[in-house]
């Protein structure tokens, strides 16, 4: 198993930086992860390199525009963004890297982009898990918001996002939060339509004490994938299922992972 870090050059003068973890010899798709509003490669820490080693599956982490070491991204961004990262951005990544087989695995703002990628991608998606991702904006998104940002302001929080994102720590920070704040963008954002092209087993995972939605979230989620779809609660975990409760996720996506190659097996035979 090798990991190799690499920038890759797509169009538009658009450079996304990526790691790959690879194997002499994989099993079936890659896994691609998507990260959170805030997030980056590193904040995944070494969850995607135990996906590796659990599944023997290839994995592809990269860092959307403006994150990162990836190129800037036009700011303020459009109400359409996350369509744009999931229809448009990420299937050119995987074109460039000549990768046909995914199974996406986003967390938060990454779990929304995962679920349309997955519908944009058709047949090349052949498996979905979405941690906190959301389809419409709710109450808890908008007062978990205000909430970091008096804690961005008062309780040091900029210091520790300074850590892992430097200079960009503070047009990042307000990219995603005047976004999410604005009137226009809670009342446009609906991704109910692009859920009945998903046509892949999907696991719609959220903690119980996610303090930035509601249960409602993955209720819905499911309902418009239909029956490939199911719902994971995970008791006694909040906003980020992967980092606090790794081996159920873990277990999940292995169960999954399985799934999916039975399945791979059978479409070749």
């Amino acid at each position: 198993m090798e990991t190799l870090n690499q920038a890759v050059s797509l169009s538009e003068g658009v450079v996304l930086q990526t790691q790959r973890i690879r194997h002499q010899r994989s099993r079936g798709p890659t896994v691609v992860f998507l990260h959170e509003s805030l997030g980056n490669i590193a904040l995944w820490k070494r969850f995607p390199a135990r996906v590796a080693e659990m599944t023997g599956a290839d994995v592809l982490v990269y860092e959307r525009r403006g994150y990162g070491t990836s190129s800037d991204e036009r700011l303020p961004r459009p109400y359409h963004y996350q369509e744009d990262e999931g229809q448009v951005w990420l299937p050119r990544l995987l074109d460039a890297l000549d990768i046909e087989d995914v199974v996406l695995v986003g967390h938060s703002d990454g779990g929304s982009i995962a679920l349309i990628a997955a519908a944009a991608l058709g047949k090349r998606a052949r498996g979905l898990i979405t941690m906190a991702a959301h389809t419409w904006a709710d109450h808890l998104t908008v007062s978990g918001i205000q909430n970091m940002i008096r804690r961005y302001t008062e309780d040091g929080l900029r210091e520790k996002f300074q850590r892992h994102h430097g200079e960009r720590t503070d047009a990042l920070f307000r990219a995603w939060h005047t976004i999410w704040l604005d009137e226009g963008f809670q009342k446009s954002m609906d991704f109910s339509r692009w859920l009945e092209a998903i046509d892949c087993p999907a696991l719609i995972i959220q903690g119980e004490d996610d303090e930035y939605g509601v249960p409602e979230q993955v209720t819905d989620i499911v309902k418009g994938i239909g029956p490939s779809a199911r719902p994971v609660f995970l008791e006694n975990t909040g906003h980020s299922p992967h980092l606090e409760q790794p081996e159920q996720v873990l277990a999940l996506i292995y169960d999954l992972l399985l799934i999916v190659n039975s399945r791979e097996i059978e479409r070749f035979d």
